[in-house]
């Protein structure tokens, strides 16, 4: 599936997921197979973690996360599914279509479909917010957030892991230590977690990189990258290292 459709106005384009929607899907399924985010927010929100309260997934893509949000034994009571692009929020419907405490809206970070103060958890996971530039999307999450809510940002750390040396290749322009300064400035606090992509084939880690990165930079990271030719999982996991930010309103 590839995504060719309207997006709601304002909306910046993903340069993988917009495009290649089924290879995200295989990434979405290879990223974090411990649940390493999940457990990282858990800690910060407390026991009782999100069961009960209104959680927005802000830039849901297909809907990948939203039935872990929605489904027991933790289930928040309301789980809200903004996403920008017509053509993800389709597949999102057709994924969510059994829960009944999910609501998808059209919309963007800049301008979040929703009243002020009307949700207590908000995740956006490789979605608009990378830093400077996204001021817009803060105002927004000042006014959707209830007071004593937290919202959550997940990003890349571009300093550790293999995948960090694959993303400084890859995107050089981005500097991590004025990403971390940005943050920081901003009130947010980091948590480091370690995660990792884990695959069930050699091919569907090389078309998951080559959907990240430029023919070049992909060309030279899968040439350097081990094949296991065992049957073991030697050349089909890759250490991942990502920033859990965090903001208390």
């Amino acid at each position: 599936m590839s995504g060719r459709t309207g997006a709601a106005p304002g909306a910046i384009p993903s340069p993988n997921i917009w495009h290649h929607t089924s290879t995200y899907e295989l990434e979405n399924r290879a990223a974090d197979p411990e649940h390493a985010i999940e457990s990282a927010m858990r800690s910060i929100l407390g026991p009782r973690g999100w069961a009960g309260r209104t959680l927005l997934d802000l830039g849901c893509g297909t809907g990948f996360h939203l039935p872990q949000w929605a489904s027991a034994p933790d289930a928040a009571a309301r789980v809200i599914g903004v996403e920008p692009h017509a053509d993800l929020l389709t597949v999102a419907a057709r994924r969510v279509r059994r829960l009944g405490n999910v609501t998808l809206l059209a919309g963007t970070a800049q301008r979040i479909p929703l009243p002020d103060a009307s949700v207590d958890v908000v995740q956006a996971r490789w979605a608009y917010f990378f830093g400077p530039g996204c001021e817009p999307g803060l105002a927004e999450l000042d006014r959707v957030v209830r007071r004593g809510g937290t919202a959550f940002v997940i990003d890349n750390d571009a300093r550790r892991s293999t995948f960090g040396g694959w993303f400084r290749r890859g995107y050089p322009m981005v500097d991590p230590d004025a990403v971390e300064k940005f943050w920081s400035t901003h009130g947010w606090t980091r948590t480091p977690v370690d995660i990792m992509w884990r695959f069930d084939s050699r091919a569907d880690l090389e078309a998951v990189v080559r959907i990240e990165f430029t023919r070049e930079v992909a060309d030279e990271v899968l040439a350097a990258w081990p094949v296991d030719r065992t049957g073991g999982v030697g050349g089909l996991e890759v250490d991942y290292a990502v920033n859990l930010w965090t903001r208390q309103f």
